[in-house]
């Protein structure tokens, strides 16, 4: 998976779990609504700097917003050969 698409995904997990819209998100991270919206869609590709300065909002360890993001409860697992 694409690295811009794990940060989209764990980004959006994070900040669902907070129960925080994008906006609120913006106003904590200091960044503007539509580039959170940006980098949820995969259409910026943010610095390690905006990287941690979600991290910092979000109060999550930056690796956090990197990494694999977790499967879905439910989700079929994939077969090997």
């Amino acid at each position: 998976m694409d690295v811009r698409r794990r940060l989209s995904l764990n980004l959006q997990r994070l900040r669902r779990e907070k129960g925080w819209s994008q906006e609120d998100l913006a106003e904590e991270s200091g960044l503007h609504r539509t580039y959170i919206s940006g980098i949820e869609r995969c259409k910026k590709n943010p610095t390690i700097t905006v990287v941690d300065r979600l991290a910092v909002a979000l109060e999550a360890p930056m690796g956090a917003l990197l990494e694999a993001p977790p499967k879905k409860a439910g989700a079929k697992a994939r077969r090997t050969k």
